[in-house]
C-alpha cells in the first residue's frame, strides 16, 4: 500500500465521524499529493496566511460542507494561532508512520506510540496488522500489544505466555528455528524473555528456547523448588498443560528424550526401586526402569500378584504408557500365573471332576499363559522380559500343563466309555442347544463354529461381548469327540443320529454322508432347512444380504477359522496366539452383523481345543515308540486310527464303541500331553488327544437385549473441608462400584473454577478399579491453584469433575463440589 493511500484511508475513516479534519504536514511532504487523494464529498482547503478566511468558510459559508484543512510548515502556537478553537474541538492529523499506525490500531495507552517506532519492521506488512488488529482490545496496553505481535508471529490466536511458549517449543522439538528466528528480526525476543523471568523465575545469560526446555526438566526433577513461590506455581502449572494438552504431548516427550540424555537421568535413578518411581513420569527412561525392576521381580517372587496389579494400574496415566501396554500386560499376567501356580493343588480325584474343575478354575492358568505369551510377542521391546519368560514356560510347562496332564491321565484310563455327568456329549450339540430354538419353527438359531477356539478363549470372548451395550453371553460346556480333531469335531456338532469314520479314517461320515466341506455340510442340514456358509462371506455380505440369507432358512452354520489354520502350520504355530487376539476380534464383528440382521439366538462353539506351549518341546515331551498294529491307517501327533492296534504302555487305546463312533477303526491317544514325533510338523500347537485342554469344547450363547444396559462407573466428591486456605488443594475422590463387563470405566478432569474462569491445573484421572474392596477405589485430585487465584481471595470456588462428550472435543460437568477461597497469598505469591 503507498504512503498516498494509507492517508487517504486515514483520512476517510476521520470523516465517517467528523466534519471538518485538520492536517498538519510540517515537511510539506504531502502538498503536491492532495489532488490525488480522491475523497468523496470533502472540500480540500490550504492554510497560506489566510486563517480567518478558512474559519469563515468553515463555519459560515458552508457550515454543512466537509472540509480538509491542510496546513504545511510550522504552525503557530497559542492565541497566534487563529485556528487553535476549531483544531482542539476537531483534533489534528499528521501523516507520519507512527501516528498513522497508532490511529490505526486504535490504542490510547502509554507507550503505545513507542512500541510502533521501535518495531517498525513488524508494522510494516499489512497482512501481519491486519492479523494483529484481529487479537487487540481498545484498553490493550504497551505489554499486551508487544505480546499479541508475538502471537502472530508465532501464529497463534492467543498470547498468554503458556501459548507463545507452547509454539516455541514445539518448533523446537521437530527441529526448526524459523519462528524464533521471526522473534528476533522483529525485535521482540527480549520482551519474551523478560516475561519468561518474570513469570516463570527463568534467567539466563543467554536466554534460548533449548535452554528453557532443558531449564524447565531441571525444576520438574527438582520438584519445581524456588526462592519465588510464585513462579514455581506457574511454571508448574504450565509444564503439566504443555505435556498433558494434546497440542504438544509430542514435543515435550521429544524434548523429554533430549534432556534425559542432557541430565543423564538414567544415573540419577539407577538406585531407585520401581516402588520409589511408581508416581514418576517425567521421563520415558522411568517407565524402561520399573519395567525392568518389576518383571525381575515377578520372576523372583520379591512381590505380591496384588502390589505388581497397584503398580501396573498407577502407570495407565503415564504419558509414555502407550508405548508399554504390551509389556505392562505380559508382566501382569505372568505375576498373576505364576502367583495361581504357587498355589495350585493339581489333583483329580475323578472323571468329572477333572472336566469340573477345568471349566470353572484351571482354564484360567491357560488363558494367563496364553495373555502372556501374546503380550510378549506382539511388545515392542521384549529383553527385559526374558528372564520372565523363561520362569514363566518352566512353571506353565512342567508345573501345569506336565502335572495336570498325567493327574487327568489317570482318569481318561480308568474310563471305560467317553462320556460325563456333568457334560454333556458334544454330539448332542444340535439335539439341545439347536434343535429347542427351532422346534416350532417360530425362531431361528445362528451357530457359529470357530476351529479350535479353545475353552479359555471363549471365556474371554464371552467377556467381550458383555461388555458390548444391550449384549448378554452365557459359557456352558460339553466333552468333546476323541480324537479331538477337526473332522471328526465339526461332524458332532452337525444334526445327526450316528457319526463314525470311513473306511479311511476319514471322511467322516454323518448317517452315511460325508460331513467334510461346504458342499456336504450343506446336504446334511438341509435335512433341518439350514444353510453353510464360511464367516468370510458373511462378512463380505451387506447388512440386507445378510437379512435376506437369515430369513431364508432355520439354521445358519458359520465356519470360522483362523487359530487352528494358523497353528497347523509349522512355519506359523508360534503366531496361534496373535491368531486367537484376532479371531476374537472377528467373532464379535460377526456377532454384531448377525443381529444387525435381526439375528436374536446366536451359538458359537468349536470342534476341539488346542495344546501349546511357546518353547520348544524337549525329548520328555515326546513317545520314544511308534504305534503298532493290524492295520495302522491314520497317524498324527496326539492320536492314531487303525485296525488291530497292539496296546502300549505309552497309548490309551479305545474301541470306536467306547467313543460312540460308528465305524470299525479303534483309537489311540498318546498318553499326558505327549506328541508323536512327526516328519515335518509342528510340535507347539497340537490336538486331537484327551487332555482337558483339548476336549472342554465351550458352548457360548448370546442374546441381545432391547434396552441399553452398559454404564459409566460412577464417582463421588468427598470435600474434607469447605475452604481453601493455601495454593494447594487436595480433593478425595471415590469409585463407588467395582468396574465390570456393564460397568465401565469412566474418564474425568478435574479444576477448580471461579464462574467460567479456570484457576488450577487440570489433571485427568482415570476410575477403572475391579476391586471389591472400598480401599482400593479411592483416588485424590491434587490441586495447584494458579497466580490467577489472587484475584478471587473470599469468593466461591467450584470443584468440577468434567468427562468428555462422546465422539467431541467438548467436556461437560459430570460433579461438583463448593469451597470458598479464604486465604493470605502473601504466604504463597511474592507479588
Amino acid at each position: 500500500m503507498s504512503e498516498t493511500s494509507a492517508v487517504r484511508e486515514h483520512l476517510a475513516r476521520q470523516f465517517d465521524s467528523q466534519r471538518v479534519v485538520f492536517w498538519h504536514d510540517p515537511d510539506g511532504e504531502y502538498a503536491g499529493d492532495l489532488h490525488a487523494l480522491g475523497l468523496d464529498g470533502v472540500e480540500t482547503v490550504r492554510v497560506e496566511n489566510n486563517e480567518y478566511a478558512v474559519k469563515n468558510r468553515l463555519l459560515h459559508d458552508a457550515p454543512k460542507t466537509k472540509f480538509l484543512v491542510y496546513r504545511a510548515g510550522s504552525v503557530p502556537t497559542g492565541v497566534s494561532n487563529w485556528l487553535l478553537d476549531l483544531e482542539l474541538a476537531y483534533g489534528v492529523f499528521t501523516a507520519d508512520r507512527t501516528s498513522l499506525m497508532q490511529q490505526d490500531l486504535a490504542l490510547t495507552a502509554d507507550g503505545i506510540d513507542e512500541v510502533v517506532r521501535v518495531h517498525e519492521k513488524f508494522f510494516r506488512a499489512a497482512k501481519r496488522v491486519q492479523s494483529l488488529k484481529a487479537l487487540l482490545d481498545p484498553d490493550d496496553d504497551a505489554d499486551k500489544l508487544r505480546a499479541k505481535m508475538l502471537a502472530v508471529l508465532l501464529g497463534q490466536r492467543e498470547h498468554s505466555l503458556l501459548e507463545l511458549m507452547r509454539a516455541l517449543l514445539i518448533e523446537n522439538a521437530a527441529g526448526g528455528d524459523a519462528k524464533y528466528r521471526a522473534l528476533v528480526d522483529h525485535g521482540l525476543d527480549e520482551f519474551h524473555w523478560k516475561g519468561a523471568a518474570a513469570i516463570y523465575g527463568y534467567t539466563a545469560q543467554s536466554p534460548s528456547v533449548d535452554d528453557f526446555a532443558l531449564w524447565v526438566f531441571r525444576q520438574a526433577i527438582d520438584g519445581f523448588k524456588s526462592d519465588r513461590p510464585s513462579a514455581l506455581r506457574n511454571i508448574q502449572l504450565d509444564f503439566a498443560s504443555l505435556r498433558n494438552d494434546r497440542r504438544s504431548t509430542v514435543a515435550l516427550t521429544a524434548l523429554a528424550r533430549r534432556a534425559a540424555l542432557d541430565l543423564d537421568y538414567v544415573s540419577r535413578i539407577e538406585n531407585a526401586t520401581f516402588r520409589d518411581l511408581a508416581g514418576n513420569d517425567l521421563f520415558e527412561e522411568v517407565e524402561r526402569k520399573i519395567i525392568s525392576d518389576l518383571a525381575r521381580a515377578v520372576a523372583e517372587r520379591t512381590v505380591t500378584a496384588r502390589d505388581v496389579s497397584d503398580v501396573i494400574r498407577s502407570r495407565q496415566s503415564s504419558i509414555w504408557v502407550d508405548g508399554y501396554r504390551m509389556l505392562y500386560a505380559a508382566i501382569g499376567s505372568a505375576s498373576e500365573l505364576l502367583s495361581e501356580l504357587t498355589s495350585l493343588k493339581l489333583t483329580v480325584s475323578s472323571f468329572d471332576e477333572g472336566l469340573d474343575r477345568y471349566r470353572r478354575e484351571w482354564f484360567r492358568v491357560d488363558q494367563l499363559y496364553r495373555q502372556f505369551v501374546f503380550a510378549a510377542r506382539t511388545a515392542e521391546h521384549s529383553g527385559p522380559l526374558e528372564a520372565l519368560r523363561a520362569e514363566v514356560e518352566k512353571f506353565y510347562a512342567n508345573k501345569f500343563l506336565y502335572e495336570l496332564g498325567n493327574a487327568w491321565q489317570q482318569q481318561v484310563d480308568a474310563t471305560d466309555r467317553w462320556r460325563s455327568a456333568v457334560l454333556r456329549p458334544q454330539t448332542a450339540f444340535y439335539a439341545e442347544h439347536v434343535a429347542p430354538i427351532i422346534r416350532d419353527g417360530r425362531k431361528k438359531a445362528v451357530v457359529i463354529i470357530s476351529d479350535a477356539l479353545r475353552y479359555e478363549v471363549a471365556e474371554e470372548l464371552g467377556t467381550r461381548i458383555r461388555q458390548e451395550d444391550r449384549f448378554d453371553a452365557t459359557l456352558d460346556a460339553v466333552l468333546g469327540v476323541l480324537p479331538s480333531y477337526t473332522q471328526l469335531g465339526m461332524a458332532a456338532l452337525l444334526p445327526h443320529k450316528m457319526i463314525g469314520h470311513s473306511k479311511a479314517g476319514d471322511p467322516v461320515l454323518v448317517d452315511g454322508q460325508r460331513s467334510d466341506g461346504t458342499a456336504n455340510r450343506n446336504k446334511v442340514l438341509g435335512a433341518v432347512d439350514g444353510k453353510a456358509i464360511q464367516a468370510e462371506d458373511v462378512l463380505s455380505l451387506s447388512r440386507d444380504e445378510l437379512r435376506e440369507l437369515y430369513t431364508q432358512h432355520q439354521v445358519l452354520y458359520v465356519y470360522h477359522d483362523r487359530i487352528d489354520a494358523t497353528g497347523d502350520k509349522a512355519r506359523t504355530e508360534r503366531q496361534v496366539f496373535e491368531a486367537a487376539d484376532d479371531a476374537l476380534r472377528e467373532l464379535v464383528d460377526l456377532v454384531k452383523r448377525l443381529t444387525n440382521a435381526n439375528a436374536t439366538n446366536i451359538l458359537i462353539t468349536a470342534d476341539h481345543g488346542f495344546l501349546f506351549q511357546d518353547t520348544a518341546l524337549t525329548d520328555s515331551f515326546y513317545l520314544s515308540t511308534l504305534p503298532q498294529g493290524d492295520d495302522v491307517i491314520v497317524t498324527n501327533r496326539r492320536y492314531v486310527l487303525g485296525r488291530g492296534l497292539k496296546d502300549d504302555p505309552a497309548f490309551r487305546t479305545f474301541a470306536p464303541e467306547q467313543l460312540g463312533l460308528d465305524s470299525d477303526l479303534q483309537v489311540q491317544i498318546p498318553k499326558s500331553i505327549h506328541r508323536l514325533r512327526l516328519p515335518g510338523a509342528g510340535s507347539r500347537f497340537v490336538h486331537g488327544g484327551a487332555a482337558l485342554q483339548e476336549i472342554v469344547v465351550p458352548v457360548l450363547t448370546i442374546n441381545k437385549k432391547r434396552k441399553s444396559d452398559t454404564r459409566l462407573v460412577n464417582v463421588e466428591v468427598l470435600p474434607e473441608s469447605d475452604k481453601i486456605t493455601t495454593g494447594q488443594l487436595v480433593v478425595k475422590l471415590f469409585q463407588s462400584e467395582p468396574v465390570s463387563e456393564k460397568v465401565q470405566p469412566r474418564v474425568v478432569r478435574a479444576g477448580l473454577y471461579v464462574g467460567e474462569s479456570l484457576i488450577s491445573n487440570e489433571p485427568e484421572l482415570t476410575f477403572g478399579q475391579e476391586s471389591t474392596d472400598k480401599r482400593d477405589r479411592y483416588q485424590s485430585a491434587h490441586m495447584l491453584l494458579s497466580q490467577d487465584a489472587n484475584e478471587f481471595n473470599n469468593r466461591a470456588v467450584e470443584f468440577r469433575l468434567e468427562e468428555r462428550i462422546p465422539n467431541t472435543n467438548q467436556w461437560r460437568v459430570y460433579a461438583k463440589a463448593m469451597y470458598t477461597l479464604k486465604r493470605s497469598f502473601a504466604s504463597d505469591f511474592d507479588f
